[in-house]
């Protein structure tokens, strides 16, 4: 059965489109035409799946300068779009019998018995409803080994965290989630996480420029281009993240996403059930009515989808539930703060092929202006040491209240800065600054120096001030 599957998947992406279907291509190319030069993306491939045939496409460079082109075959690293196969994994065992979605953890993994989150049910894993915390999920480890145990090891470090809410009460997208169904998928199933899906999910779709993130640098990867100062470069680590791959770690093609897609949209009993592929497909319960089982749901246009965001490379695959079509778009770079923005393709490209409604992100003009201000701040702080040195003699000169608080004020709100350039931006992102390093190093960058030039600058001041006075009264 495995291979007629496979045959047929194959065949479909050598169909004759329609005219319609032609239609929709010649749109798509359009918009990327216009919105590729202004994402300064170095890659971008893409395709479209309308009732089992596939249209596929690919533009630009695996890495910036290397001439070496993308393919619609080129593997990406599709980020979070991966927890719908691991959510596939799961009913493909529910089916068997092996996992019962209402059941707690702890009755599959018993690092979770007597903890904090023992009842969290597999159903709320799948739908973001445990209780773990975005923030929960992105909190740095330093257990990335490469060894094969890593995931048990960082579901172990999981399973003793208290939960940031009560288990079914509210929405939180969270990795933790999905990390602890990789590592269920491996312990009733006694494979290790990757190669389940291989031989379970990629090989019987016939996803054969595809795997799961084991470790290694693999040189036939897209690389990814995270923003520098307008511009990009490529990523340090190519390394890809055995640990992670449950919540982003699978690795595939454009063409092979729309195989899994053809799949998904078809109504068929073949990786799954068709009943298992619409329970995926709905809202999950009342706290989830955006999120099915590993999927987002768009109530209002009947669509679902899941975007994929990994260090310089951003990716999203939607489906349209009543029409029967799908599209993927996998770009090897990631938007910048106003610069380089990749919305237009991520979004529109969708929009077209979903015939969705589509507004384009224009120029964001305040987020330029915000990004540049992060730039002028550091030059601007340092300025002031400069000029706070040459006018020392009025500096100390200063005295009475006035004075004095013109002196301390600096202090003040260049710390309050700092808080919330090294603080409070972080928690708005939900990730800890240097996680947020991978994938905005530029702005991470300076955050830091305006907050470290803005902390010198006020206490440069004060000590100018003061040592001044000191060797006037000695004097």
């Amino acid at each position: 059965m495995w291979r007629l599957l496979s045959l047929l998947t194959a065949l479909v992406l050598t169909s004759p489109v329609n005219a319609q279907f032609g239609e929709t291509m010649q749109a798509i190319e359009a918009l990327v035409d216009e919105a590729m030069p202004t994402s300064s993306a170095p890659g971008l491939a893409y395709a479209v799946v309308e009732r089992g045939t596939v249209q596929a496409s690919a533009r630009g460079e695996m890495l910036l300068g290397s001439g070496r082109a993308v393919t619609a075959d080129t593997p990406f690293q599709l980020g979070s779009i991966s927890k719908s196969f691991t959510a596939m994994a799961v009913m493909q065992l529910v089916e068997a019998g092996e996992v019962s979605l209402d059941a707690g953890i702890s009755t599959y993994l018993e690092e979770f018995n007597g903890q904090a989150g023992a009842a969290i049910t597999v159903r709320e894993l799948l739908s973001h409803t445990s209780g773990y915390s975005t923030l929960q999920g992105n909190q740095s480890h330093t257990d990335q080994t490469g060894g094969s145990d890593e995931l048990a090891a960082r579901v172990n470090r999981l399973a003793e965290l208290v939960p940031a809410a009560q288990r079914g009460q509210r929405w939180w997208y969270s990795n933790a989630n999905y990390l602890i169904l990789g590592r269920l998928v491996e312990v009733v199933s006694g494979a290790t996480f990757a190669d389940y899906i291989e031989s379970e999910i990629l090989e019987p779709a016939g996803m054969n420029s595809s795997f799961v993130a084991d470790g290694e640098v693999h040189e036939t990867i897209a690389t990814g281009h995270p923003p520098w100062f307008t511009g990009r470069r490529p990523v340090a680590d190519r390394r890809t993240s055995r640990v992670m791959a449950p919540a982003g770690g699978v690795i595939a093609s454009a063409a092979d996403v729309a195989r899994y897609l053809a799949i998904m949209t078809n109504g068929q009993d073949d990786l799954i059930s068709a009943e298992s592929k619409a329970l995926m497909l709905q809202p999950a319960n009342v706290a989830s009515p955006f999120y099915g089982l590993g999927w987002f749901i768009d109530v209002e246009n009947g669509d679902a989808y899941h975007t994929g965001l990994s260090p310089g490379v951003e990716t999203i695959a939607a489906l349209s539930l009543s029409e029967g079509r799908g599209v993927v778009v996998l770009v090897n770079a990631s938007s910048g703060m106003g610069f380089g923005l990749t919305a237009d393709l991520l979004s529109g490209i969708p929009a077209i092929a979903l015939d969705d409604p589509y507004v384009s992100v224009g120029s964001q003009l305040s987020a330029k202006l915000f990004f540049v201000m992060l730039m002028s701040l550091p030059v601007f702080f340092v300025a002031g040491i400069v000029g706070a040195w040459l006018l020392r003699a009025g500096l100390r000169a200063k005295s009475g209240v006035s004075g004095h608080f013109s002196l301390w004020f600096p202090l003040l709100t260049t710390g309050t800065m700092s808080w919330a350039f090294l603080s409070l931006v972080p928690n708005l992102f939900s990730v800890p600054l240097n996680t947020l390093s991978l994938y905005q190093p530029d702005m991470v960058i300076l955050l830091i120096a305006s907050s470290v030039t803005g902390l010198a600058l006020a206490v440069f001041r004060l000590g100018v001030f003061y040592l001044g006075r000191n060797e006037q009264i000695q004097a």
